[in-house]
């Protein structure tokens, strides 16, 4: 029984999405072929990706105390201690692996990835804006490291952008949603230093500036008709989405609603590039 709480500390079905993201990005630099370097770069990924969710349980107990008490360490069946030993794991063991790739593969995830989830986790979580910046710029790298795996890093450039500016809209969408729990432990996330509407205002903001920009690469002629029709499908209108439930009902129960709108938009701004390639 406790097994299934070990494997839903490490939140399978974001681990599941990471390793989607390296396919995804293998096939925008025409790397599917290579089956050895995919198998080890989602692997990596996915390793990297249980590890730092493990560590962010860890570190996270008292705010999920409140915000998610029936995740595996505030409901008693997974310590605080087991959730470290499991992080170290997971992140030896990505790190041992990445030694297998090309050089700038390394230096993505082991020199610069990993000890940028660990800080994120220790000590920019909850810092206004800069933590959420943070975590952009690791789930940006993801799509960087993936190219870099192919030795093939330009065409993950514009992925990587994307990646950040939807990431850094739902992280401040997600602060909103875990403002009771985050007060209770005394962090400083933008919602709870500037106010619900405050922060409301700069997420739309950001909204209309990446569902903007995300048409340049299409007017620049680097990506096709495929990826402006996915874009709007699967990106422009859930950003559109969010802007009106927002401001409709500025609430957390609107922003918990809008963070899911959000990963499902990452997903398919990946796959609206795969098609613009094709």
């Amino acid at each position: 029984m406790k097994i299934l709480y070990y494997f839903k500390l490490l939140r399978p079905l974001n681990v599941i999405t990471s390793a989607i993201s390296v396919v995804i990005s293998a096939a925008i630099v025409n790397g599917l072929g290579d089956t050895q370097t995919l198998i080890i770069a989602s692997v990596i990924v996915m390793l990297y990706a249980a590890g730092s969710n493990a560590l962010n349980d860890a570190i996270d107990q008292e705010i999920d105390l409140i915000n998610r008490p029936s995740r595996p360490i505030p409901s008693g069946y997974v310590t605080i201690n087991e959730a470290l030993v499991i992080s170290f794991v997971f992140f030896s063991l990505g790190s041992a692996l990445c030694l297998q790739l090309p050089t700038t593969a390394i230096i993505i995830g082991v020199v610069i990835a990993v000890p940028m989830m660990i800080v994120y986790s220790t000590h920019l979580k909850g810092k206004s804006i800069l933590g959420n910046i943070a975590v952009s710029l690791i789930l940006g790298m993801a799509f960087l490291f993936s190219g870099a795996a192919y030795d093939s890093i330009v065409p993950m450039w514009i992925p990587m952008m994307l990646a950040f500016g939807l990431t850094f809209i739902r992280e401040l969408v997600k602060d909103i949603a875990d403002m009771d729990g985050d007060q209770f432990s005394g962090l400083q996330t933008f919602p709870i230093i500037y106010g619900i509407n405050r922060s409301i205002q700069l997420i739309v903001l950001l909204c209309v500036l990446v569902g903007c920009g995300s048409f340049i690469p299409y007017f620049n002629g680097i990506y096709g008709v495929g990826y402006v029709l996915l874009l709007v499908i699967g990106v422009e209108i859930p950003l559109v989405v969010v802007i009106v439930l927002l401001m409709k009902n500025p609430s957390i129960s609107s922003a918990t609603y809008c963070a899911r709108i959000l990963k499902f938009s990452t997903l398919m701004g990946l796959f609206a590039i795969y098609l613009g390639t094709i």
